[in-house]
């Protein structure tokens, strides 16, 4: 019978996305036992012992291409048929996926020996099994991201930002995008416009009081729909539907990784960032300001109508490509504890020894710890500090929210203080943060005398420890949302 290919003695180039040593053994069982063929008559057939048949009908030995067109003829068939990537029937599929999963990592991780899966075995035993075996792999996926992953991942992406001088292009090319496309005048986004985005994108806005605890808002991708919370809360709402719909504009699928999940929050973030204040519209008038020395991050927080946090933020995307200006942004945790942070300028922030910055303590004496201790909260605090490696100018703000208070600062290099209003402040600090005894370290009496008396309650952001994954979206109760959207989607 004609196989359909030549003779060959060589080894068959087995893919392993495609077919494999498993799939060729069970076809080969399934077309035996079809033509009524016992064990040993194929052996017999192809010249050669049961014993070694048997091996590769579980998968256990690869036959060579000339045995495949021997074993082919015996059982009167095209080639193609046993190397065909498909099981011949659903019982099929089952086994050799149990099979697979038996030899791989989770199931030696457990000290469970593989065994020949007979077919007493009920199929949904082998369907348990295969739930069983992916639901110990998610939960090992999901426990994967240690706090040191996290940690490598923030210091990874804190490289290319100052590597690209803290500025994506592609995605100011997504936002000029996006506001040609809803023809947007130019100048601040208003609420009309986010809804205008909003619509085309093909969403329609949809305020309940029951939106999940765990979320900020939730996209109905079926139908259309993106719901957010009726309750008052601080912040932009602007802010709040396009940080919901700027993934939809990104092409995010559903974060695999931490990295991954870090990557398109700060994307969101910047790509919001981006819409609120449009590149064309700020570079202009922050060079105005430059030429006349009074950049200041209040006047674009004011201009744009966002939060001090939004302006600064956007300073930093903007001020080193288009102002020549290196920066540095700082956000602190009223109990000492840095959350976000972002340097170009050679600031000498503390860190591990992975190098990451979230989460080590910021020196009491930099501005954005002094901060806290200034009773005028309406006006910006600017101060100059004396580092180890220069002298830096900073100001900063005091922002409430759900964690506490947190301060938001931004800083340049002595040499560039010329171009920003407040730069004739009189407050002066000297930080030497990288030498222990600075703050970090009580004076040598203080210590002596209460060393081992303490014991401290740590009030600790738990923005810290929520950005460790405990799933594909860290923090959110998927059950909660998933209810949550079946109970509000159209005709539910």
């Amino acid at each position: 019978m004609d196989t359909g290919v030549s003779s060959s003695s060589a080894s068959l180039p087995f893919d392993d996305d495609e077919v494999d040593t498993l799939t060729i053994g069970r076809r080969i069982r399934q077309l035996r036992t079809a033509r009524g063929l016992t064990l040993d008559e194929l052996a017999a057939a192809v010249g050669r012992a049961p014993s070694q048949m048997s091996m590769i009908e579980n998968g256990r030995r690869e036959p060579k291409l000339t045995l495949l067109q021997a074993i082919a003829r015996a059982l009167e068939c095209k080639l193609d048929q046993i190397l065909d990537a498909e099981p011949l029937d659903a019982r099929a599929a089952l086994e050799i996926s149990v099979e697979r999963a038996m030899r791989g990592q989770t199931f030696q991780a457990l000290g469970i020996e593989p065994f020949r899966v007979g077919r007493s075995v009920p199929d949904e035993v082998l369907s348990a099994m295969l739930a069983l075996q992916g639901e110990i792999e998610r939960l090992r996926e999901e426990r994967s991201a240690t706090p040191e992953e996290a940690r490598r991942a923030n210091v990874a992406l804190r490289r290319l930002m100052r590597t690209q001088d803290n500025h994506f292009p592609d995605l100011e090319r997504t936002a000029s995008g996006i506001l040609t496309a809803i023809e947007h005048p130019g100048g601040p986004l208003t609420q009309r416009g986010a809804s205008d985005i909003a619509a085309h994108l093909g969403f329609t806005l949809h305020y309940v009081p029951d939106l999940p605890s765990s979320t900020r808002s939730i996209a109905d991708v079926k139908n259309g729909r993106l719901y957010l919370s009726t309750k008052v809360a601080k912040g932009d709402p602007r802010a709040a539907v396009l940080q919901a719909l700027s993934s939809r504009m990104l092409g995010h699928g559903e974060p695999t990784s931490y990295d991954e999940f870090l990557r398109q929050r700060v994307e969101t973030n910047y790509l919001t960032g981006a819409l609120l204040m449009p590149e064309a519209h700020v570079v202009p008038a922050l060079r105005e300001a430059k030429d006349r020395r009074t950049i200041s991050i209040e006047d674009l927080r004011d201009a744009y109508s966002v939060s001090y946090e939004t302006a600064a933020h956007r300073f930093t995307n903007l001020a080193t490509v288009h102002l020549g200006i290196p920066v540095h942004f700082l956000k602190v945790h009223e109990s000492g504890t840095i959350t976000k942070a972002y340097e170009n300028d050679d600031v000498n922030f503390p860190t591990d020894r992975l190098g990451s910055i979230e989460g080590q303590m910021c020196c009491r004496r930099w501005t954005s710890r002094v901060v806290f201790d200034e009773d005028d909260r309406f006006n910006p605090y600017y101060q100059y500090t004396d580092t180890g490696n220069g002298t830096y100018w900073c100001t900063a703000r005091v922002e409430q929210s759900s964690e506490g208070a947190h301060s938001v600062s931004v800083g340049v290099r002595f040499d560039d203080t010329k171009w920003f209003r407040g730069r004739d402040t009189p407050n002066r600090g000297v930080s030497r943060h990288a030498v222990e005894t600075c703050c970090r370290r009580a004076p040598a009496s203080l210590e002596n005398a209460w060393r081992g008396q303490a014991w401290p309650n740590v009030r600790t952001p738990r923005t810290l420890l929520a950005t460790l994954p405990t799933g594909a979206f860290p923090g959110v109760d998927t059950t909660e949302m998933y209810e949550f959207l079946e109970a509000h989607a159209p005709g539910g």
